[in-house]
């Protein structure tokens, strides 16, 4: 299938598809290039070394499909790898950073949290990255959300409506028996996204902020093609193909899918 310089887009799954859906909204004519990495599900379990070594063979892969810019749509790798990044390619880098400043500015208490995966929140950047932002640290909770994130790459989000609200209702409820405060937390991992009904519903009073608007609106004009969308999977023993088909599908996500294997 012929793309004409694609956008490219990618994560270790599902959770990118949004960001994918937003281009395409903005950008009817653009072609897409959409890359669900399920082979390196998760992204947040591996070690600095790892995930760059993960990182630098996906966008050599992706430079082999002409792409006018790529979209690293995973929060961990815009965090603690952009820099290292654009040192391999003069390509057009977009990535996904907390909407902290908004956060702030939004939050009545002063009290907002961060939500993403384990390694992000645990990552020296991530705390620089607050740090630039306010003086304040404990106004800012970093909460790990992996299980969250697990929740939506196994599908259970689409299959399982009563399991997925007691362990998201549960999962929140953790969060303020710790945080009273907080009143403004931040989506910053690509896969939260598709819970927001089930965060909203836990808590009604807080507000959730989902940093992708922010990413497309600096994309800017895009290149004229045929508005094709190509999604390219990567899968393990623990995420098939066939499931991401499925869970698509579950979705009405109708795009074409080839599966495909990184170089070593």
């Amino acid at each position: 299938m012929h793309l004409k310089s694609p956008i490219a887009v990618f994560d270790a799954g599902i959770g990118s598809y949004a960001i994918v859906d937003l281009i395409r909204r903005r950008l009817p004519s653009q072609d897409i290039l959409y890359f669900a990495d399920r082979a390196n599900f998760s992204y947040g379990q591996k070690s600095r070394n790892q995930l760059m070594a993960v990182m630098r063979r996906t966008v050599d892969f992706l430079i082999g499909y002409n792409p006018s810019a790529i979209v690293v749509a995973s929060n961990v790798a815009s965090i603690t790898l952009m820099d290292d990044l654009k040192t391999i390619t003069s390509l057009p880098l977009f990535g996904v950073l907390p909407p902290l400043k908004e956060a702030l500015a939004t939050s009545q208490t002063g009290k907002v949290g961060i939500m993403g995966v384990q390694s992000m929140i645990e990552s020296i950047q991530l705390r620089d990255f607050v740090t630039k932002h306010t003086d304040k640290l404990d106004d800012v909770a970093l909460i790990n959300a992996s299980p969250m994130v697990d929740l939506v790459e196994s599908g259970a989000f689409l299959f399982d409506s009563t399991g997925t609200s007691q362990k998201v209702t549960h999962f929140i409820e953790a969060i303020f028996d710790q945080y009273p405060a907080i009143d403004v937390l931040t989506l910053s991992s690509t896969h939260l996204p598709w819970l927001l009904d089930y965060f909203s519903i836990a808590r009604p009073d807080c507000q959730f902020l989902d940093p992708a608007e922010d990413i497309v609106d600096g994309i800017g004009d895009g290149t004229l093609g045929s508005g094709t969308t190509l999604g390219l999977v990567t899968e393990s023993q623990n995420y098939r193909f066939g499931d991401f088909r499925t869970m698509l599908s579950r979705l009405r996500i109708s795009i074409p899918l080839q599966v495909v294997t990184l170089p070593t």
